[in-house]
């Protein structure tokens, strides 16, 4: 279909476009920016007067639970819950039952995805056999099946002769590994900061260092391997400073920032809320500064929601008992948005580690509005107002931290390969 997407605050980070104009959009692709394309003819036209249109958000590992955890979400729930969202593409990660370590398991994917006709689910293949750390996965068959990197999740590969030759096979295939760093010694008994907070509430901490100790041999590795290596939900200041210090040295690396550690601190854990327990933990509000500086800097490149749904169940017990992970993609822009008035980055900054950086992390194109581009696109609402309740929630996971507490922002249309996915405007031919 043609549409034309009708004076809204067009930001485009990658082309450093902030104005208000049209967007048109012809066969799955963006046709022109500003004026139509001649002889362009809108079959639906979208009136974003006071709204802002942007490239759509990509969220780089979120728990899809299918197959295997269908009690707590399907891949069909949260693909319509992505792009009720303004997410264009969201990438699952492998930790399913069975493992995604085959391209069988893939293959299941695939087909649940193509059904939903919502946000597009890529996702990431297991790095080891049942993401046991133990005998690498087949990792060219699951590049060849379609998986857009690699990665053993939050479980760690603690023998390190494993996780180096995993490293080297992933180079060998041309797969980036995405790394979620912890020491396993360190990190395996706790279930948030340690710190004052932890210490009063009596539950065991996990070190700032578990992370960037890890991210240090991590580091080390890539570099001995040359694989391109993705760090994901950095918790920590220092970690900021290994990556950017990594780069400097020339080395494949990049880095993103989940958006609950931007949001909270150990210290909002103080009422044992289990929708606080996530991994990595909620860090001081020194290391939640310094991830917004990272951001700010480029130091940090994607900002991703890391969604994790749960059923009531997975929450319903003594703090630490609890499942870690959190339900945030119903939040995600109102929380993003209210980085950026707290000053912690701009909103161009904002969108683009929502959208360009994310695409760049896979080694894609788009995340931008140049013509010929894929229209990928999002448009919200930043003065909307609404209160987070489980009803309004989107996604079947309601294991939110935000449950009651009044948002401002919200997302009014999702367009995914020219295709209108989410429409809160009621769009006219």
């Amino acid at each position: 279909m043609t549409i034309r997407i009708r004076g809204g605050r067009v930001i485009d980070p990658a082309n450093e476009r902030d104005e208000i104009c049209d967007v048109f959009v012809d066969h799955g692709r963006i046709a022109a920016i500003g004026r139509a394309p001649r002889g362009f003819n809108a079959e639906w036209v979208i009136d974003a007067a006071g709204l802002v249109v942007c490239p759509g958000f990509v969220e780089l590992g979120a728990r899809m639970r299918e197959p295997g955890f269908e009690h707590k979400a399907t891949i069909a729930s949260e693909a319509r819950a992505a792009a009720a969202n303004g997410f264009t593409t969201i990438v699952c990660t492998p930790d399913t039952q069975p493992v995604m370590d085959t391209p069988a398991v893939a293959e299941h994917v695939n087909q649940r995805a193509a059904r939903t006709r919502a946000a597009r689910v890529r996702y990431l293949g297991a790095l080891t056999v049942g993401l046991e750390g133990k005998v690498l996965a087949e990792m060219q068959a699951l590049k060849d099946g379609g998986c857009v990197g690699v990665t053993n999740v939050e479980r760690a590969i603690v023998d390190t002769t494993v996780l180096r030759n995993a490293l080297a096979y992933a180079a060998t295939a041309g797969l980036t590994v995405f790394l979620q760093s912890e020491d396993h010694w360190l990190g395996r008994q706790g279930a948030m900061h340690e710190g004052a907070t932890s210490t009063r509430l009596g539950v065991a901490g996990i070190p700032g260092a578990a992370e960037t100790i890890a991210i240090q041999r991590d580091i080390a590795l890539v570099a001995e391997t040359g694989v391109t290596a993705h760090f994901c939900r950095l918790s920590s200041a220092a970690s900021v400073k290994v990556i950017a210090d990594a780069r400097k040295a020339g080395l494949p690396v990049s880095a993103d920032v989940g958006i609950m550690n931007l949001c909270f601190t150990d210290e909002d854990v103080d009422g044992y809320d289990a929708n606080l327990h996530v991994r990595p933990p909620l860090r001081s509000e020194r290391d939640r500064a310094g991830l917004g500086l990272g951001v700010k800097r480029g130091q940090i490149d994607a900002i991703c929601p890391y969604h994790e749904p749960h059923d009531a169940d997975a929450k319903a017990a003594p703090f630490m008992l609890t499942e870690a992970g959190a339900s945030t993609l119903d939040a995600f822009l109102p929380a993003l948005l209210e980085c950026a008035e707290r000053g912690l980055f701009d909103l161009p900054a904002a969108i683009r580690a929502a959208s360009v950086a994310p695409h760049r992390v896979l080694g894609q194109t788009g995340g931008d509005l140049s013509p010929g581009q894929p229209a990928d696109i999002c448009v919200f609402n930043p003065r909307a107002e609404w209160t987070a309740s489980a009803a309004a929630l989107a996604s079947a996971g309601k294991n939110s931290p935000w449950l009651g507490r009044k948002l401002t922002g919200k997302v009014m249309m999702t367009i995914v390969d020219g295709r209108i996915v989410h429409d809160g405007l009621d769009a006219r031919r």
